[in-house]
């Protein structure tokens, strides 16, 4: 850094202070929490067990909405010449990597109760929902460190996907995701008129195809098999085979149904947000069939602070898509982009109930394209509804 820069740099730090530093913090009472309500299972009256079992998807789908509802929105922006300083501060990377460590505790303490001879089938999944809440957060901890160009960040990303087992998200997501992102093309972008439960195995078995193909090709390039040693892939996947087989050879066999279901719930509740993050919307196709570059429109965006405060600001995700280096404490808030009604909380229970979730986005969608059906990512086996839905009877011809 050359003595201008450092100037710069440090005339920003004393103008501009992030009234957010320390609520960032917020982003490991996800593990905090869930290791409370194992705590509390655990010593807490018999009567109240699946109470203390089930606070993963009651902390999700009912706490966090309605903190957001009560806190509301916030638009700050970091000024442009902030930007440099906040990156460079190591304060926000740690509570990041932080959050790995939390993380497998709660995972080893779920793991722990649930193999214990008292814990019945139903509890041991309840408890697996508990800890998968964990883990589908820690997928967007891998999710920031995966875009990093360390080599740590990489691996610490894969050490954060382990439980879930969803590994190829580090290659896919920032070479397949961010490439394809918003068009037909990409299994991580939903479609007009496509339900959860369809984009689902689509999104799960298209990224894990992409994800081989991307280091496949990066493999050959330096003339390697892809059965290498170098192979980042396989890394990964020997990370969590690694885990897997210990957390069994430490807790047995009743721990089974509790680490299939946190891994499960992990993923889903993961690639519900994927689902939320870009639905129908479509970057538009050029003469030369190339697409456009992203844009903030191709992002639905919400600016509800409790949720950006856990989730490391993933609903800017406009500004994410545009700079995909950039930390969350710089993203930005674009008034252009397409708003989501509510924060990623109150909208993952309405994306399960496909006609609830229709009922909230597809005239939202229409509207953003005002009426111009032509411009939307429509599901093809969907296509023909959606039309005659909209008024597009050409288009149905």
């Amino acid at each position: 850094m050359n003595m201008h820069t450092q100037l710069h740099v440090e005339q920003a730090t004393t103008t501009f202070k992030d009234k957010k530093r320390h609520l960032w913090l917020l982003g490991l009472a996800v593990p905090v929490i869930a290791m409370s309500g194992l705590a509390g299972y655990q010593f807490g009256p018999k009567k109240t067990r699946k109470l203390f079992a089930s606070f993963g998807p009651i902390f999700l789908h009912g706490v966090i909405p309605a903190l957001d509802k009560f806190v509301g929105e916030d638009s700050e922006n970091p000024p442009v010449e902030a930007i440099a300083a906040l990156e460079a501060d190591p304060y926000y990377a740690r509570i990041v990597k932080l959050y790995i460590p939390l993380q497998y505790a709660a995972n080893l303490y779920g793991a722990y109760l649930a193999s214990r001879n008292d814990t019945s089938v139903t509890d041991q999944v309840l408890l697996g929902t508990l800890v998968g809440m964990v883990n589908g957060i820690a997928i967007n901890t891998a999710h920031e460190l995966c875009h990093k160009t360390g080599r740590l960040e990489h691996y610490l990303s894969h050490l954060a996907l382990a439980p879930s087992g969803y590994n190829h998200f580090r290659i896919e997501h920032p070479y397949g995701h961010h490439r394809r992102v918003a068009t037909p093309e990409d299994p991580a972008s939903s479609q007009f008129g496509e339900s959860f439960w369809r984009f689902l195995p689509r999104t799960v078995i298209g990224s894990f195809k992409s994800a081989i193909e991307i280091e496949n090709k990066r493999l050959q390039r330096k003339q390697l098999s892809f059965w290498c040693k170098e192979n980042e892939l396989i890394h990964g996947w020997a990370m969590s085979a690694l885990y897997h087989a210990a957390m069994l050879s430490t807790f047995g066999r009743r721990s089974v149904p509790f680490q299939v279901t946190q891994a499960a719930y992990a993923v889903t509740l993961f690639e519900s947000v994927n689902y939320i993050e870009h639905y129908g919307l479509q970057r538009e196709k050029k003469p030369n069939g190339q697409y456009e570059r992203t844009l903030p429109e191709h992002s639905w965006n919400n600016n509800n602070v409790v949720t950006n405060l856990f989730l490391y600001q993933l609903q800017r995700h406009s500004d994410h898509h545009a700079n995909p280096t950039r930390s969350f404490q710089t993203l930005r808030h674009f008034e252009n982009a397409p708003q989501l009604p509510a924060g990623y909380g109150a909208m993952i229970l309405p994306a399960f109930v496909p006609a609830w979730w229709s009922k909230i986005m597809d005239d939202r969608v229409v509207s953003h394209y005002q009426g111009k059906l032509d411009k939307i990512n429509i599901y093809p086996a969907a296509r023909k509804k959606m039309l005659e839905k909209y008024g597009d009877h050409d288009a149905v011809a």
